[in-house]
C-alpha cells in the first residue's frame, strides 16, 4: 500500500473532479488515478476538513443555491419543506397503522376467528 502525500492527494483529487465534469464517471475517474472509490471518498473528505471544500460539499451546495443577488435562500421555503416533511411523515405512519390493523384482521379471519366478514356475512 502506498502512502500519497498531502500535495499528491490535492491534485489527484483535483483531477478525478475535472474528469468527472466532463462526464466520466466516479469509478472511471478513480482507475484512471489507480485509486479505489473508497479512497477517493477519504481523501474528498480530508480535503474538506482542511478547508478546500471538493465539488459536492454542502457549502458547495450552499452557494449555488443562493438567490441572483447573493442572498441565501429564504427561511419561510425551509420552513414550508420541514412543515410539508412532517405532514408527509404523518401520513405514511397512518398508513402504516391502517395496513397491520388489516393485516391483523386477515390473520384472525384465516385462523377462524372473528376478524374480517366472509362473503356473505353480515358484520355486527
Amino acid at each position: 500500500m502506498r502512502r500519497h502525500s498531502t500535495d499528491e492527494i490535492t491534485s489527484k483529487v483535483k483531477q478525478a473532479e475535472e474528469l468527472m465534469a466532463r462526464g466520466q464517471s466516479q469509478a472511471q475517474a478513480c482507475k484512471v488515478l489507480g485509486v479505489s472509490v473508497m479512497t477517493f471518498h477519504r481523501w474528498r473528505k480530508q480535503e474538506a476538513a482542511r478547508g478546500r471544500p471538493a465539488n459536492g460539499t454542502v457549502a458547495e451546495f450552499a452557494a449555488h443555491t443562493e438567490d441572483r443577488d447573493g442572498t441565501p435562500p429564504a427561511p419561510s421555503r425551509i420552513d414550508e419543506l420541514r412543515l410539508e416533511n412532517e405532514r408527509l411523515r404523518r401520513i405514511v405512519t397512518d398508513l402504516l397503522l391502517e395496513k397491520m390493523k388489516i393485516e391483523e384482521k386477515l390473520a384472525l379471519r384465516s385462523s377462524g376467528g372473528s376478524g374480517l366478514p366472509r362473503r356473505g356475512e353480515v358484520q355486527s
